[in-house]
């Protein structure tokens, strides 16, 4: 058996995690600043910073102690190391490169959306490569065939904004509390699909997205017809939300009929949105979404992302330095 202690710092969460043999979650503990940062509309880095400086010792101890393996056990110690925010993960690096440092273990730098495509192998044990991945979050909409653990062809991505990012610029614009994206779907539940919103699908073969034409559209429709009442509002959002996941849906559709994928999993952000699982179940695809707790970001799918780069022999220096930009193809 096969411990590693996962940490995830990437934008406003503390989170760590021990997880065995890269599927069994063990303890995944995550302390969230939504409500620090809800009063500014989102995310300070400044504070986030400070905020992981305090707790990030506490949640990393109260992860190995719910889990009930001692820090010896463990085989390595997995971090995120982009992309995100660079402050935030200077934070959780200088704490991992202090924990394998000071155990002679293993230090794993990860790659943010590889932990979220390997949150679905927590999920799912019979989970295994080759499969299509679509990663939605709040700064990336992406289509990944994954070959094997840890290898990865990129398909597509966004051209401009990501559909967590839409959805929460959207937000607002209708005046919504930080974060927008579970705003937005609250608000649409009361509300009807009147507004043709314009769809980007871009060049016919294309598996890219766009979504920042389908956001302009919205605030110049704002502008000359202001939401004065709720029933307006939750009209847009339900619109919106609609249009979005047109797209999304249809660019599934493309992707299985370009690649012939008989699996297909969501992850990331945006995967939580219950009106998204429901528009894809139909799908003539075996259909993977993690639970909710794994789609917004946590340590325990970083700690999975970690074992399979052990298991593959990889690991990284204790210069490892932060990519808040960091490509899925140069992590480590």
């Amino acid at each position: 058996m096969s411990y590693i202690l996962g940490i995830e710092t990437s934008c406003d969460e503390t989170a760590a995690a021990v997880v065995q043999d890269g599927r069994i979650v063990l303890s995944n503990i995550v302390y969230s600043q939504i409500p620090i940062h809800r009063q500014f509309g989102g995310v300070v880095p400044e504070v986030a910073s400070r905020k992981h400086v305090e707790v990030i010792r506490r949640v990393v101890e109260t992860a190995l102690a719910e889990s009930e393996i001692q820090a010896h056990e463990l085989a390595g110690i997995a971090v995120t190391q982009g992309p995100g925010l660079v402050g935030p993960l200077l934070v959780g690096l200088s704490f991992a490169k202090a924990y394998s440092y000071g155990l002679g273990l293993p230090l794993l730098g990860v790659h943010h959306l590889d932990g979220h495509i390997c949150a679905n192998y927590l999920a799912f044990p019979d989970l295994e490569p080759p499969f299509l991945a679509l990663i939605v979050s709040g700064g990336h909409s992406h289509f990944y065939h994954v070959k094997d653990y840890g290898e990865y062809q990129l398909l597509g991505g966004t051209r401009d904004d990501a559909l967590g990012e839409a959805f929460d610029k959207v937000a607002r614009m209708l005046d919504l509390p930080y974060p927008g994206g579970p705003e937005v779907e609250k608000l649409a539940l009361s509300g009807q699909d009147v507004y043709a919103f314009p769809m980007a699908m871009l060049e016919e073969d294309s598996l890219d997205f766009s979504f920042s034409g389908m956001k302009s559209a919205i605030r110049n429709h704002l502008h000359k017809h202001p939401a004065t009442d709720l029933k307006d509002r939750a009209d847009i959002a339900h619109s919106f939300q609609e249009r979005a996941f047109d797209v999304v849906e249809q660019k599934i559709k493309r992707a299985i009929k370009q690649t012939g994928a008989n699996t297909l999993v969501i992850a990331g952000g945006v995967a939580a949105n219950q009106r998204l699982r429901d528009r894809l179940n139909h799908l003539p695809v075996d259909l993977r979404f993690p639970p909710l707790k794994y789609c917004t970001d946590n340590a325990a799918m970083i700690a999975s992302s970690g074992y399979y780069m052990l298991q593959n022999g990889k690991h990284s220096p204790l210069t490892l330095n932060a990519k808040p930009n960091l490509s899925l193809h140069s992590c480590g």
